[in-house]
C-alpha cells in the first residue's frame, strides 16, 4: 500500500440520482421555516414564556444547525456537481453533526425532566424551574454533546489516510470516513460505538425514569387529570419515540454486515432530516398554546400590514 500520499480532500459518493435533489430543497425549506416559527413565537410571545417552551425553542434551533450542517453540502453535490470536500471540512462536518444530535437527545431528556417536575411535584415546580435553572441545564445539554463527540471526531481525525478518499455516503458519516483509514481502526469502531451508547442510553433512560414517575403519579389523578397530563406529555413522548427508534435502525444497519449500502444511506439521511422536520409539525398540530400563539402572530401581521398599506401615500 502506497502510504507516501496523504489525502487532503474527500470525494462524497452517496445517492446518485438527481431525483432526490428538490425532494431535500423542500425538506430543508419546511425544518428551517418550521424550526425558525417556535424561535419566532417563543421570542415573542410572552404567553409562551415557561421553562417547556424555553427548552422547545432550543430543540428547534439544535435541529436547524444539525441539518445545516450536511443538507446544504448535499445541494451543492446536485446542483453543482461539486462532490469534494476539504479534510478539515469533513471532520468538522462530522463533528457538528454528531454533537448536535447528541445535544437534541440531551434537550429532549430535560424536557421530560420538566414534565416530570411539573406533573410530580407541582407546588415546588416554580422553584425547581427557575430561569437559572433552565439556561444552566440548557448549557449542560449543548456541553453534553460537544464534549461526549469530540474525544471520538479527534481521534478519527488523526488517523492517516493515505487513499481512496471516496467517502460512500451523503455526507462525512463517522463509519464511512473510518473505514478510509490506511490502518486498522477496530480500536475506534469500539471507542466510537462505546460514546454512541452512552449517548443514547443515558439519554434514554433518564427520559424512561421520568415517565415512570409520571406514570405512577398519574394512577392517583382523576380521569379529567390523566387527560390533561397526557395531553402536555403526548407531543414529547411521539418526538422522542421518532428520534430513538430512527437512531436504532440506523446504528443496526452499520452492525449488520450484510446491509444493503444504498439502503443504509437512504436511513442515515432520513434520520439526519425526519426529526428536525417532524418536531415543529408534531407540537404544532398536538399542542393548543402553541397553535393560539400561531393565531396571534397572524393575527400581529395582518394588522401590521393593514396600518402599513394605510400610512403609504397614494400617487396620483
Amino acid at each position: 500500500m502506497n502510504t507516501s500520499r496523504t489525502v487532503e480532500y474527500f470525494i462524497l459518493d452517496g445517492l446518485k440520482d438527481r431525483y432526490v435533489l428538490p425532494i431535500f430543497f423542500m425538506v430543508y425549506v419546511f425544518v428551517l421555516s418550521g424550526n425558525s416559527m417556535i424561535i419566532y413565537l417563543v421570542r415573542t410571545d410572552h404567553k409562551l414564556n415557561t421553562p417547556m417552551y424555553f427548552f422547545l425553542h432550543n430543540l428547534s434551533f439544535s435541529d436547524i444547525v444539525f441539518t445545516s450542517v450536511t443538507i446544504p453540502k448535499m445541494l451543492s453535490v446536485f446542483l453543482v456537481d461539486d462532490k469534494t470536500i476539504s479534510k478539515t471540512g469533513c471532520f468538522l462536518q462530522m463533528y457538528f453533526f454528531l454533537s448536535t444530535g447528541t445535544t437534541g437527545r440531551a434537550l429532549l431528556t430535560v424536557m421530560a425532566f420538566d414534565r416530570y417536575v411539573a406533573i410530580c411535584n407541582p407546588l415546588r415546580y416554580t422553584t425547581i424551574m427557575t430561569r437559572q435553572h433552565c439556561i444552566l441545564l440548557t448549557f449542560a445539554s449543548w456541553g453534553f454533546g460537544a464534549s461526549l463527540v469530540l474525544p471520538v471526531t479527534i481521534w478519527a481525525a488523526q488517523l492517516p489516510f493515505c487513499g481512496p478518499n471516496i467517502v460512500r455516503h451523503m455526507f462525512c458519516d463517522h463509519s464511512s470516513v473510518l473505514s478510509l483509514a490506511c490502518i486498522d481502526t477496530n480500536r475506534n469502531s469500539i471507542f466510537s460505538l462505546t460514546f454512541a451508547l452512552i449517548a443514547i442510553l443515558s439519554t434514554f433512560l433518564l427520559i424512561l425514569i421520568s415517565y415512570i414517575c409520571i406514570g405512577k403519579a398519574m394512577r392517583k389523578m382523576s380521569k379529567a387529570q390523566q387527560l390533561k397530563v397526557a395531553a402536555t406529555c403526548v407531543s414529547h413522548l411521539i418526538v422522542v419515540c421518532i428520534s430513538y427508534i430512527s437512531a436504532s435502525f440506523v446504528y443496526i444497519s452499520y452492525r449488520v454486515a450484510r446491509f444493503d449500502p444504498g439502503v443504509r444511506i437512504v436511513i442515515a439521511v432520513l434520520y439526519s432530516v425526519l426529526t428536525p422536520l417532524l418536531n415543529p409539525i408534531i407540537y404544532s398540530l398536538r399542542n393548543k398554546e402553541l397553535q393560539d400563539a400561531i393565531k396571534r402572530a397572524f393575527c400581529r401581521c395582518t394588522i401590521a400590514l393593514k396600518t402599513n398599506s394605510k400610512t403609504v401615500p397614494s400617487v396620483a
